[in-house]
């Protein structure tokens, strides 16, 4: 009886669970069905409350009674006081194929729809070192879109900032930088493995068809050949110099021949290049602003296909179901 009762409680759970991805899968075939909405939207936070609201947490816990009163009449004569403008603050944390793009596009082109170029700014928290090229440097012209408003632009850089990253923080009128990140990498990486001697190893042809001397310079199957390898460095080189014309267009007073080496260095020893202007967190630049600025985070944020949530949901539910009727199977036979 004992053995029935189990095994009729594991066929119940599992038709549960059938007849859950059942309902599921109907779900989502009838969101497919219908018109699609956004892709995502742009959520505003009030830093500056945020951090008054820190404020008055610690004060009311450690002022006495005559002291918070006083400080409340203060406060209350301060809030009357409207701030000069707006700082809009993005972040911006990298990866090798600069993805995060698509959303620093969606955030910018917001803040440039309601900026007043008389009295706001932009402030960019930057995480990132480097990756491919076209990412970067797509990345790098989403900043100039600010320049080109008219609004003042500081990119703070707190642990890294090289290669591309470096790319993009070059682009601002001011960079700031905490003691340690690391910067510049003003350089070009290109790298590829190459098989062939394995596969002659092991009687395996590779044939590979072109049209055009130069549409495929280096191979990871085929045997590459000196001028396949001479052009392709010539084209690594002439990536590095755009790098190098670039960073001198917007930031004319590098000595471009001796910090485009493709080194790194501290920001400390950075400030001597003149490859950032001031060490300072973006933590302090943050408090700093609030004195005189409202300031907001900015941020995309895109929706998730209702597929991809109830797949999601679907697989810790399952997983969870299963591990249960498992562990309840093995109480029953063992």
């Amino acid at each position: 009886m004992a053995f029935l009762f189990e095994y009729g409680l594991f066929l119940a759970k599992a038709v549960t669970v059938v007849v859950a991805i059942g309902a599921i899968v109907v779900l989502i075939v009838g969101a497919s069905q219908r018109p699609k909405s956004k892709s995502g939207e742009i959520e505003i936070k009030d830093l500056s409350e945020e951090l008054a609201q820190a404020k008055e947490s610690f004060l009311h816990q450690t002022l006495d009674k005559k002291e918070l009163k006083a400080h409340l009449k203060e406060s209350k004569k301060a809030s009357e006081e409207k701030p000069q403008g707006q700082t809009f603050v993005i972040d911006f944390s990298g990866s090798l194929d600069a993805h995060e793009v698509s959303s620093l596009r969606e955030e910018i082109t917001a803040i440039l729809t309601i900026a007043n170029k008389e009295k706001d700014q932009v402030l960019v928290n930057l995480e990132s070192g480097g990756g491919v090229v076209h990412g970067y440097g797509l990345a790098a012209s989403q900043l100039i879109r600010i320049k080109q408003a008219g609004l003042p632009l500081t990119v703070s850089v707190d642990k890294v900032a090289a290669s591309g990253g470096y790319m993009m923080a070059c682009v601002a009128d001011k960079i700031i930088a905490a003691p340690f990140a690391i910067v510049g990498s003003i350089g070009v990486l290109a790298q590829i493995p190459n098989f062939n001697k394995i596969l002659k190893k092991n009687d395996v042809d590779f044939e590979q068809i072109t049209a055009g001397e130069y549409k495929r310079t280096l191979t990871m199957f085929g045997e590459n050949t000196e001028q396949g390898r001479d052009k392709f460095k010539s084209e690594v080189e002439h990536t590095h110099a755009l790098f190098k014309q670039f960073v001198s267009q917007h930031r004319p007073s590098l000595d471009i021949d001796k910090v485009a080496t493709g080194e790194h260095w501290f920001a400390t020893h950075a400030q001597e290049f003149d490859l950032v202007d001031e060490i300072k967190t973006s933590d302090d630049m943050l408090l700093e602003l609030n004195n005189t600025q409202q300031l907001y985070k900015v941020k995309y944020k895109a929706k998730k296909a209702l597929a991809e949530r109830l797949g999601v949901g679907l697989s810790v539910v399952v997983e969870k179901l299963g591990i249960k009727v498992l562990s309840r199977m093995q109480n029953s036979i063992f």
